[in-house]
């Protein structure tokens, strides 16, 4: 992080468009990519480089698992990837279960089957 301090400060203009341009020096600082992520704190605006949901990257639960199962070096990376990648096809089968769920196509669950005894 102190490396990313000493960049220092950079006045920016806004466009008509409500448009900025991240400084080169800070774009690739902060490994910026095609989107960004913006905050309102403290009547700031903090604006960095947008992240994977915490919802769609369980890295660091994986690690740990693996890592609680003793497994190290070549072994863990090949693990990790691997659990990683089924994860990854968890969710996207969830998504697009969702999102036939709320076209009203396919099976889905009611508030009913939910939250009803049975």
């Amino acid at each position: 992080m102190a490396a990313t301090a000493a960049l220092g400060r950079k006045i920016v203009s806004i466009s008509s468009k409500r448009q900025i341009t991240i400084p080169q020096k800070f774009f690739h600082a902060l490994r910026f990519d095609s989107e960004a992520e913006c905050i309102l704190k403290n009547g700031e605006l903090v604006l960095r480089p947008s992240r994977p949901a915490p919802a769609e990257d369980f890295s660091e639960e994986i690690l740990a698992e693996l890592v609680a199962q003793g497994l190290s070096g070549e072994k863990l990376l090949a693990a990790f990837r691997e659990k990683r990648a089924k994860v990854r096809s968890a969710v996207q089968t969830m998504r697009n279960d969702a999102a036939k769920a709320a076209k009203g196509e396919g099976k889905y669950a009611t508030m009913a089957d939910v939250f009803e005894k049975r």
